[in-house]
Formats: C-alpha cells, sequence, structure tokens
C-alpha cells in the first residue's frame, strides 16, 4: 500500500490518481466507494428509484460502489429482491467497480452467493464476519471461513470487518496478516469505531492488500497510514466531495484535505450518526437523490431531524 501515487490523467473512475506500481487489485480497490442504499416505497423495493441513483453516481468521480452492504439493508431483503438489485446494479455499472456483500452465517452458503456474484460479472465480493455463534468464533475459525471461500471462489474476496453490525466479532490482526498472503484475499473494509489503522500497522506493504475505510470521520487519517481508499455512506448523498477529499490527498494537498475532512466528518455525525440508514436516506433526499424510507422496523427520520439536516448540509456549502 503506498502513500505517495502519481497523478495520470484518465477516466474519472479514480484510474487518475494511480501509481504505475499498483498492482490491479490495488488500483481498482482506490479511490472513494458508495455504500448503495436500497430505496423501498411502503415497504416495497423501488428499482426504478435504485437505477435513477445508480445513473447519477455514475456520473461522479466516486471510484464504485458497494451493493448488498449495511446501508444497503441487505438484512431486510429475501434472496430474490437481492438477486433483482444486483440486476439493476449490473445494468448500470458502467465502468465503476462494484463490490458485493455476500456474507452470510455458513461458509457454504457465502461460497454459493459469492459464485453467483461471480457469474454475475462484479468485481469483488464483501464478506462480513459471521456471527451467530459470536463467542466461536476466535482468529482461527474467522481464518478457516475466508481460507475456504476464497478457495472455493474465482471472484477476490474483501474482509469486511465491522463488528457493531456483527455482535462484536472482530477480525484480530494477526488472523488478518496471515489471511491477506492468500492470493484470492485481496482487501478488506474496516468500519470499527476506531478505524483500520491496528490492522494497516501489521501488513506488510509488499502483498496485493488493500484496506478501504469504513467511515468518512477516519477516511482522511487512514489514508496517511496507507489505506487505498474508503467506503463510505455520506457518498450516497455527497459523492463529489467525499471523492473530492481523496482527490486532494494524492494531489499532496494536505491543509486542504484537512479542512474538507473537518467538515465532511462534522457533517457525517449530523446524518448517519444521528439517524443511521434513515439518516443517510433523508440526506439523499435533501441532496437530489431518491433515498426513499427505510425498510419497517427502521423509521424514517422525523421532520425536526430532517430539517436540521438540511441546515447543516447548507451550512457546510453543500446544499445543491
Amino acid at each position: 500500500m503506498l502513500l505517495h501515487r502519481e497523478i495520470q490523467t484518465g477516466p474519472h473512475d479514480g484510474s487518475e490518481y494511480r501509481d504505475e506500481h499498483m498492482t490491479e487489485n490495488q488500483a481498482k480497490l482506490s479511490g472513494v466507494f458508495a455504500p448503495v442504499v436500497t430505496p423501498f416505497q411502503d415497504d416495497n423495493l423501488s428499482l426504478d428509484d435504485l437505477r435513477d441513483n445508480l445513473k447519477k453516481l455514475r456520473e461522479t468521480k466516486l471510484a464504485g460502489y458497494l451493493a448488498l452492504g449495511s446501508n444497503g439493508e441487505y438484512k431486510s431483503l429475501s434472496d430474490q429482491e437481492q438477486f433483482e438489485i444486483l440486476e439493476v446494479f449490473a445494468e448500470e455499472k458502467g465502468d465503476k467497480v462494484v463490490m458485493v456483500g455476500t456474507g452470510c452465517e455458513s461458509t457454504k452458503q457465502t461460497i454459493e452467493k459469492s459464485r453467483v456474484v461471480g457469474q454475475m460479472g462484479f468485481d469483488y465480493v464483501s464478506v462480513l464476519t459471521p456471527h451467530y455463534f459470536a463467542k466461536r468464533m476466535d482468529g482461527d475459525t474467522l481464518a478457516g471461513y475466508y481460507e475456504r471461500i476464497a478457495d472455493a471462489v474465482s471472484i477476490p474476496v474483501l474482509i469486511y470487518n465491522a463488528p457493531g453490525f456483527a455482535s462484536g466479532v472482530k477480525v484480530p490482526p494477526k488472523t488478518l496478516a496471515a489471511l491477506a498472503k492468500h492470493p484470492n484475499i485481496v482487501g478488506m473494509k474496516d468500519s470499527s469505531p476506531t478505524g483500520p489503522a491496528g490492522f494497516l500497522t501489521v501488513l506488510d506493504p509488499s502483498d496485493d492488500f488493500s484496506v478501504l475505510a469504513g467511515s468518512i470521520n477516519f477516511f482522511y487519517p487512514s489514508l496517511h497510514l496507507g489505506a487505498t481508499g474508503g467506503v463510505v455512506s455520506l457518498s450516497n448523498a455527497l459523492p463529489e466531495p467525499c471523492a473530492k477529499l481523496y482527490e486532494l490527498f494524492v494531489a499532496g494537498r494536505f491543509e486542504d484535505a484537512k479542512a474538507l475532512h473537518v467538515k465532511l466528518a462534522r457533517l457525517n455525525q449530523a446524518v448517519s450518526g444521528a439517524g443511521g440508514v434513515a439518516g443517510v436516506k433523508a440526506a439523499m433526499e435533501i441532496s437530489g437523490f431518491k433515498g426513499g424510507q427505510p425498510r419497517h422496523p427502521l423509521t424514517a427520520v422525523t421532520e425536526q431531524a430532517r430539517k436540521q439536516m438540511r441546515e447543516a448540509i447548507a451550512a457546510a456549502g453543500l446544499l445543491s
């Protein structure tokens, strides 16, 4: 993982910021990715709204998307609904990199789902740690889980470390360092509260392995430590400012990047920090996207919260 990259010209998919010495995976996993939400209307999928959002996001400088992640409310979706969503992503991805959440509680299910995703032409699978039997998910068990999946599928595997969504289960740094040696385990998304600093310090820089920060709150500091990019919920509503933060970093404009980081991190507290997925969807509506409602039992943010969110976005100078 390289801290400094030569800026090159290219299309707006992150390639203009890629170093000539980066591997293909490191290049594809550089930049900002949106963990795309799933729009609902009256608790039903709104695929037309999803399609419209992807068309608009495709015109931004985002590097790509995460489909069926936490912000996509994938745990509230049936298998059939997940497949219908992926069909829309396949049709609308354009030249964006797409990673797909496929983590299930059993290794067998995860392998089967990951194979389908690979056959649909997506770039990566993002595999959340199993966690129903949380007390049994030690480092050795998690290592066996990820190794068996990576051995069985051709699509490259990303580890998803998100203890807040996984009953507190986390990947030990020592386990991650060993898994990073596997030729088909090429990266991780880390959404732990403290960020990926602890992982970045144990990895071998010579490995073809990328770390993606899971929040705008620690995205910019993580870049300085060697992260190649971030999967940040705020980019659903404000894709260009989030992408601009990465652009400033790779250009070496650190003071400008720091100032934008502070603005976005504060704004994030008023959006996902205050309302979770519902907050992200409300911010999307304010910014001209189609967030829709969260699926019950989640509820929409209050009108007062929505008003405060709009005021926060306007005060940051980011209201369209």
